[in-house]
């Protein structure tokens, strides 16, 4: 068994969703991909501007369609915790849409595992594959998830900047154990983990694609 705190969570969730960016940027840099990637982007910086008005904090400029979206907001009137709750947003955000779009648009065609606060590794490994074991591609709504979620990277990972922004808040969240807000983060973990997954068989695709019909 592993004891998973949250600040681990969230640097966990950070790191995947780079290493989910870097994968689109560097191996499938499509136009449909940066199409995508702007549905991860104005769900990831909504988020944050939802949090700015929930806090008090002044928006000062919202920008999503450009190379580096983002939110410029002014100091939260909740103090300490306000910018903790802004910079984290996008977790909770992206995993709301996501819900959303299952439960109203797909009559909840997908189920996405439960985690608790202590969970072994196989049980957060599995996780991913559980929830890819339920794509069908014969059924739209597979696709649909498929599409929404193919940069789940940038919809739900804090950016580096953002954990910048309060890295001492950082610090008290790795002796932090809360079962809700972990199951939460290791429930966005699986969701960037399984994008990570196709992300990798579409590279594979595409790389054998390219050898037997050069050119294309």
């Amino acid at each position: 068994m592993i004891d998973v705190n949250l600040g681990v969570a969230v640097i966990l969730i950070t790191a995947f969703g780079y290493f989910s960016n870097f994968l689109n940027w560097r191996y499938l840099n499509y136009r449909i991909i940066r199409l995508l990637y702007y549905v991860g982007a104005i769900v990831h910086e909504t988020s944050h501007a939802i949090l700015c008005i929930l806090t008090g904090a002044k928006i000062q400029e919202f920008t999503v369609f450009s190379d580096q979206p983002h939110v410029v907001h002014g100091k939260s009137k909740l103090p300490f915790f306000g910018e903790l709750l802004i910079s984290l947003a996008p977790i909770a955000g992206g995993l709301f849409f996501l819900f959303l779009i299952n439960h109203f648009c797909l009559k909840d065609y997908f189920v996405v595992p439960q985690f608790s606060i202590q969970e072994s590794w196989q049980n957060i490994l599995l996780g991913p594959l559980k929830l890819l074991s339920q794509i069908n591609l014969l059924r739209w709504q597979s696709w649909v998830m498929i599409f929404l979620s193919f940069n789940a990277g940038a919809m739900l990972g804090p950016s580096v900047r953002d954990l910048k922004n309060v890295w001492p808040a950082l610090i008290i969240l790795l002796f932090i154990k809360s079962p809700l807000l972990t199951g939460i983060c290791l429930a966005a973990i699986s969701l960037i983990f399984a994008n990570i997954i196709l992300q990798v068989a579409a590279i594979f695709i595409l790389k054998i694609i390219s050898a037997i019909w050069p050119g294309r």
